[in-house]
């Protein structure tokens, strides 16, 4: 299949924002002058964009459980979702796969047939597929192997999570705690019963989160931090060297980490939906008040494509700016040197959108490392 291609006739957003040019895509990358055997896509009335990057999302989780107690193949779960994610012009995804203390969907048994799954499956999946970490910082049991995955992992992210703390809260675990025990298998009894034997081990966590960092980072992964509370554990993770901050709770916060300019990532489905679902910061309201870089797709892979442009009806940003929190911004929050604009050299993950209609912009190509993995009238 050929990565030779010529994009003729779209509006392309460059560096200096959208004009009307042709695009090369040569040998899987973004070229000067389009090869001499090149195919013509004719990208004419459409938008040519560089392809989503989306560094955080979780919903191929509901492709494994889509109810609890309901499991399907890793496979086939893995499978849909990277449908899901080319048909939402997402090119780059980190799938955040939780690794907690609690058995089920988060357990160590289904993170270590996931990993298996993607490393297997990852070279036959048409978006470039990768390992966001997000580790249960109450998961002491799990982290050793957990490291041996992320220095396997060819760009991996880690996560730094603590839910646990929260569970304890007696109005969450009165709300919750059914929900909860559904996830893992268990009765209501014996999750409890488990959760306090992981919350006796409390005063081991700092330590074995300072440990976890350093061989991290020394391994090349890229570190975030997850539902970060306060500016003085923003100060705590960046101290160990965590350069992203997802989902800060607070303003203040997001500010610390803005101040010293760090990616903040938010949720796209919270643009998308016009708030938080669960009454947290507001989204949009981040973005226009410069308290947000990335966003991401969370739990539904069609938000960041919606969020961009529903950031630009509501005047929140110009055009370059929304698409730039969901390519630009996300690649440098990753690490990911190669990607995220259209430029020669960088490699070829395009999109071609449908904006005739811009409440319900439309994938219509993509083309990922110049290869074009889908299409639709």
């Amino acid at each position: 299949m050929t990565t030779n291609w010529s994009l003729v006739g779209g509006r392309t957003l460059e560096s200096d924002g959208l004009a009307p040019r042709n695009l090369a895509l040569t040998d899987g990358l973004i070229t000067e002058q389009a090869h001499q055997n090149a195919e013509t896509y004719d990208a004419k009335g459409r938008l040519v964009l560089p392809g989503i990057i989306d560094v955080h999302g979780d919903a191929f989780e509901r492709q494994i459980m889509p109810r609890p107690k309901v499991s399907f193949p890793l496979d086939t779960a893995l499978r849909e979702t990277d449908l899901q994610l080319i048909g939402n012009g997402i090119t780059t995804a980190y799938h955040g796969l939780t690794l907690s203390w609690e058995p089920g969907l988060r357990g160590i048994e289904t993170a270590r047939s996931f990993i298996e799954a993607l490393t297997r499956l990852r070279p036959t999946l048409a978006c470039d597929t990768q390992l966001h970490l997000r580790w249960e910082t109450f998961a002491l049991e799990t982290i050793d192997e957990a490291l041996g995955w992320i220095e396997a992992e060819p760009s991996p992210i880690l996560a730094f999570n603590d839910h646990t703390t929260a569970m304890m809260a007696s109005d969450h675990l009165k709300r919750k705690s059914g929900t909860l025990a559904a996830r893992t298998g268990l009765s209501e009894n014996d999750f409890m019963t488990l959760l306090k034997r992981v919350w006796a081990r409390r005063e081991e966590v700092p330590a074995t989160i300072e440990s976890t960092a350093a061989r991290a980072k020394a391994s090349g992964a890229i570190l975030f931090a997850h539902d970060e509370p306060s500016p003085e554990q923003r100060l705590y993770f960046r101290s160990l060297g965590v350069v992203a901050s997802e989902f800060p709770l607070t303003e203040p916060t997001a500010r610390t980490a803005r101040d010293a300019g760090e990616h903040i990532i938010l949720g796209a489905p919270n643009v998308v939906r016009g708030g938080s679902h669960i009454s947290a910061v507001n989204a949009a309201d981040s973005v226009e008040a410069g308290l947000c870089s990335v966003l991401a797709s969370d739990y539904y892979y069609p938000a960041p494509l919606l969020a961009a442009f529903r950031l630009v009806r509501e005047a929140r940003c110009d055009f370059a700016a929304a698409w730039n929190l969901i390519s630009k911004n996300p690649a440098e929050a990753a690490g990911l040197a190669d990607r995220g604009r259209i430029a020669p050299g960088l490699r070829g993950d395009v999109i071609v959108v449908d904006d005739s209609d811009n409440t319900a912009p439309r994938v219509v190509a993509v083309f990922v490392k110049g290869r074009k993995v889908f299409e639709r009238d």
